[in-house]
C-alpha cells in the first residue's frame, strides 16, 4: 500500500513539473510571436529601428523557448531572427522583415504534430 502511494506521489510530481515546463515554453513562444509580429508591422512601414528592437525581444523569448525544450522550428525561427537583426542594424527594413516573417512561420509550426 505504501509503495502504491509513493508511485502515485511521484507520478503527480512528474506531471506537475512537466506542465510547468510546457507553460513556460508556451509563454516564451507567445511572447516571441507577439514581438515578431510587431517587428513585421514596423518593417512594412520601413522602420528599421523598431524592427531591430522587436526582433531582439522576440529572439530572447525564442531562445528561452528553445532552451525549455521546444522543437527544431524554434531553432530555425531564432536563426531567421538573427538574420533579421543583422539587416535591421544595417537599416534594411525590407530584408529584415522577410527574415522575421520566416521566423513567424517557424514559430507557428513549432509544437505542431504534423507528419513529415
Amino acid at each position: 500500500m505504501k509503495a502504491i502511494s509513493t508511485i502515485i506521489a511521484i507520478g503527480m510530481l512528474a506531471f506537475f513539473l512537466s506542465t510547468q515546463a510546457f507553460a513556460a515554453d508556451a509563454g516564451h513562444k507567445a511572447e516571441a510571436l507577439e514581438h515578431a509580429e510587431e517587428a513585421v508591422k514596423h518593417g512594412k512601414m520601413g522602420h528599421a529601428k523598431d524592427v531591430l528592437e522587436h526582433s531582439k525581444e522576440s529572439l530572447e523569448h525564442a531562445k528561452a523557448a528553445s532552451a525549455s525544450g521546444a522543437d527544431a522550428h524554434m531553432d530555425e525561427a531564432s536563426k531567421h531572427l538573427e538574420e533579421g537583426i543583422k539587416h535591421a542594424e544595417m537599416g534594411h527594413a525590407d530584408v529584415a522583415t522577410k527574415h522575421v516573417e520566416e521566423a513567424i512561420s517557424h514559430m507557428r509550426q513549432s509544437g505542431s504534430k504534423t507528419p513529415h
